[in-house]
């Protein structure tokens, strides 16, 4: 709504106001990750970076009021085809339009417990993975792309955040 953009803005002018970066046409991603860790409990590293590649739209590394507004809308309150096309964008981490195995492992490895009794600590992770696999790409070529992603989301709406809280919980 109208009031919800006002109070976003001036949330965003304090926010640059507080930066010790001082730039009138954002903040970047220190003080993005600190707004994330701070508001939403977000902790994972990968997963902040992300969060701060989609918000930052054109690339410069600098969150400008207009990216602040248009992510806020989809991050909190976004239409589940938003909020699928976001998680996709975050978990693909290299940006070639599929999650391979590789950036599942990344993903999911700060998600276990390690037991130091384990011989493979990363063994655990490697059976996530095919897990995952085995439940989400339809289309057996090892890797997800949108379409499986989105089919396996729209089948257990729980996928959504099947590599990692990419969303702020219901508090």
């Amino acid at each position: 709504s109208r009031s919800e953009v006002e109070c976003l803005i001036k949330l965003f002018d304090a926010l640059v106001a507080k930066s010790s970066n001082h730039s009138a046409a954002g903040f970047d991603r220190h003080m993005f990750r600190d707004t994330l860790h701070r508001a939403f409990g977000m902790t994972d590293d990968i997963i902040m970076d992300r969060v701060f590649r989609t918000f930052d739209r054109d690339n410069d590394g600098c969150i400008t009021v207009v990216e602040w507004v248009e992510g806020l809308s989809v991050f909190l309150r976004g239409t589940l085809e938003e909020r699928i096309k976001y998680c996709f964008e975050v978990y693909d981490l290299n940006g070639d339009g599929y999650i391979a195995r590789e950036e599942m492992f990344q993903l999911l490895k700060n998600s276990l417990l390690k037991q130091p009794s384990e011989e493979d600590p990363d063994e655990g992770i490697k059976d996530l993975v095919d897990i995952a696999l085995k439940k989400m790409d339809y289309d057996h070529d090892g890797k997800l792309s949108f379409t499986d992603f989105e089919k396996a989301v729209r089948d257990e709406n729980l996928l959504l955040e099947a590599f990692g809280p990419c969303l702020p919980d219901i508090k």
